[in-house]
């Protein structure tokens, strides 16, 4: 009776910790994909930080589809002021059936 009951909180104790470990692998697995969106969006808004003040590509509006990597789709949306410009880059993907996006955004000045 002694091993019976032993083996049962063994068991108990076990699933325990597999549930722990697929719960960890999850969140490994989304902090390595939102890693990977917050990269390609600061490498995107770099780029468009690089650009001269007055590029075409930093005229207001919303552009769709600026860059597609792997199960990520990234886009920015421009607002033009006289002193400066308000970028804001998002990027998109969807793991496991939800939809996740991240944004970054920044000012470039005359």
């Amino acid at each position: 009776m002694e091993v019976l009951i032993g083996l049962i909180i063994l068991a108990v104790g076990i699933l325990a910790i597999a549930r722990m470990h697929i719960t960890s692998i999850t969140g490994t697995s989304f902090s390595n994909s939102l890693t990977h969106a917050s990269i390609l969006a600061q490498e995107r808004l770099e780029f468009l930080r690089s650009l001269p003040v007055d590029d075409g590509r930093l005229d207001t509006n919303d552009y769709p589809k600026d860059v597609e990597v792997g199960i990520f789709s990234g886009h920015y949306k421009t607002e033009r002021n006289p002193n400066y410009v308000l970028i804001r880059y998002t990027v998109t993907w969807v793991e496991k059936g939800i939809a996740h996006s991240t944004s970054f955004s920044t000012l470039k000045s005359r």
